[in-house]
């Protein structure tokens, strides 16, 4: 019988809006130079694991992070694809606003169930719920298949892409995801079972100067 391969996820790291504290959602950001150099360091925290397939979004700051991830590890020509049902949150017509005077405006309590609970409308934009009715099917059946032959597969994505992906590997709840984070420099490698959820959990981080 073979044994459920390794499943990995990161998170990208900084892009231009980042840095300037703007909701990037799903508009086409580069990475600062900073993001690459952290990306590569992400790369090294898998020295020694095997990947067989990779997964990005369709996102560029995503595919950034992938390859200088594989690029750290020389391992360009693992198979990749990027795919829009891993694409970041739709923040409507919060895209661009800078996140920190949204916070001012929107008053604390609204500012953190807009961005935290699983229902909370955004203008135009999307719900985390709405988020995972994309992510997990394409788990389920794209991802879940390789991981079943005992293939190790890399997922970069984006934060709230990836806190989606979670509640469904870890099987948490949907009040317990407020509190889920999935942090820039973070690599997390899960050991599964044949539905692709968590049996075993490892976090990897680089140091890291972008918390948000």
């Amino acid at each position: 019988m073979t044994l459920p391969g390794t499943l990995i996820i990161a998170r990208l790291h900084e892009s231009e809006w980042n840095k300037k504290g703007l909701w990037t959602g799903t508009r086409d950001v580069h990475l600062t130079e900073y993001g690459f150099l952290k990306s590569s360091e992400m790369g090294a925290l898998l020295q020694g694991v095997r990947i067989d397939n990779a997964f990005a979004s369709t996102q560029v700051r995503s595919s950034e992070t992938l390859s200088s991830m594989l690029g750290n590890l020389g391992l360009q020509n693992v198979p990749t694809e990027r795919v829009p049902m891993l694409n970041e949150r739709d923040y409507g017509d919060y895209t661009g606003k800078n996140k920190w005077e949204m916070k001012e405006i929107l008053g604390e309590e609204v500012f953190e169930y807009m961005r935290r609970d699983w229902d909370y409308p955004i203008p135009h934009g999307e719900t985390l719920r709405q988020v995972y009715e994309r992510v997990v099917p394409f788990y389920c059946s794209t991802v879940v298949p390789l991981l079943q032959t005992g293939k190790n597969v890399l997922i970069v994505s984006h934060g709230n892409a990836l806190r989606a992906l979670m509640v469904y590997i870890e099987s948490i709840s949907k009040d317990e995801a407020r509190n889920l984070e999935m942090l820039f420099g973070a690599v997390v490698l899960y050991q599964v079972d044949n539905e692709g959820k968590s049996a075993h959990k490892e976090v990897r981080t680089v140091e890291s100067d972008v918390n948000a």
